[in-house]
């Protein structure tokens, strides 16, 4: 029997599993990064590894983390002028000048594609008012990831004291910012067009991630170079529905490696497809009966495994309390997440399997009344 648990809506931390199994014959590649791992995006397992916990400079792949951030912080096509004194960093640019007016999303893109410094600069100073109290917020949210590794003292990935990651870490940074589907849009794009300057024209930006154009099924995700920290890469890759995240540090054949580790994955890796549980209910409220069935919108699941099994694989309903009647068939009205051995793999919607109508006698009347009460008082509650 599937477990099911039923919980309400909770953020949840997604916990990278360091083991590396080795239960496939086929052959590692020979690398030359100084640390590298290879991961399902789908459940987070390792599938191959190399020193993939030793904290090192990563560079401009800090940029995931800012780009997921400003992502996050709404207003993405409001008009505003970029900060004179952020935009003056060295490095690599996306060609901001002093008065020039941009949206986050045209930054977010002048981060992803050309690794603008000077785009990293722009977004912290105009999110949190300073490069400093941004790198705090990044920091929280690292801590939050559980990237136990990774502090970050720049928005670029220009380097200070501290800054740094492991490969582990930023393939967990890298699967969580993919699942923000228009940070993975921006990052697959071999070049795109954004509006900005004094006055705004539009112009094109192309991205140094070669390996999108190189190696088949790859949808990103950013590049990285310093002199301390040599060339980083964090890629994600699909192919035939498996899907993987490899993350190398500080490697000068990067994009060769990646092609090899790729090559080894898909190897290894499998497809299990997950047969969704079918015996879903929930408390409802106000209607003739009091249970409610639902369903998912698909009867199976596939997932990329090195692996697991589906006994691996739990389902927890997030959803409210009660539910509360009329509820409409194929109504949605809750979630199923899936996880693989306690680490969140993904959430899909619940609907309704049948149509529960409002009761209409007196004495439901009156159930109604106190429900709809408690429903509004609840609404009031968690909106706040």
């Amino acid at each position: 029997m599937k477990r099911i648990i039923s919980a309400a809506p909770a953020a949840v931390v997604v916990m990278l599993c360091m083991c590396d199994t080795t239960a496939c014959g086929a052959e590692k590649p020979d690398i030359s990064a100084k640390a590298a791992v290879l991961i399902s995006a789908d459940t987070g397992e390792v599938v191959y590894s190399f020193n993939a916990s030793e904290k090192l400079p990563m560079a401009s792949t800090t940029k995931i983390m800012t780009a997921l951030l400003c992502l996050e912080s709404g207003g993405l096509y409001d008009e505003f002028i970029v900060d004179s004194q952020a935009i003056r960093v060295e490095g690599s640019s996306m060609g901001l000048c002093d008065g020039d007016i941009v949206t986050k999303y045209a930054l977010c893109c002048g981060m992803l594609l050309p690794s603008g410094n000077d785009a990293a600069n722009a977004v912290a100073v105009r999110i949190s008012g300073s490069i400093e109290a941004f790198a705090g917020l990044m920091n929280e949210r690292a801590r939050k990831m559980g990237l136990s590794k990774t502090f970050f003292v720049t928005p670029s990935g220009l380097e200070g004291a501290g800054h740094g990651s492991s490969a582990a870490d930023m393939a967990l940074l890298a699967r969580e910012a993919l699942k923000n589907e228009l940070f993975r849009e921006i990052c697959s794009q071999e070049s795109i067009k954004v509006s900005f300057g004094c006055p705004p024209y539009d112009r094109w930006l192309k991205n140094t991630n070669r390996l999108l154009s190189m190696y088949d099924g790859v949808y990103g995700v950013k590049t990285g170079f310093t002199d301390e920290a040599g060339r980083c890469l964090v890629s994600a890759c699909k192919r035939g529905g498996k899907d993987l995240i490899c993350v190398t540090l500080n490697d000068r054949n990067d994009w060769q490696d990646h092609a090899a580790i790729y090559d080894y994955g898909f190897e290894t890796v499998r497809q299990l497809e997950l047969t969704l549980p079918d015996n879903i209910t929930a408390d409802i409220a106000g209607a003739a009966s009091d249970k409610l069935k639902l369903v998912p919108d698909k009867d199976t699941y596939t997932v990329t495994t090195m692996a697991g099994n589906e006994g691996d694989f739990t389902y927890t309903v997030l959803r409210p309390p009660f539910l509360y009647a009329p509820v409409m068939e194929g109504e949605k009205v809750a979630e199923l997440r899936i996880s693989f051995l306690g680490r969140e793999v993904d959430t899909i919607n619940l609907y309704a399997a049948e149509t529960a109508e409002a009761a209409t006698d007196n004495a439901e009347n009156s159930r109604k009344g106190i429900f709809t009460g408690l429903k509004e008082f609840l609404g009031r509650l968690f909106s706040r």
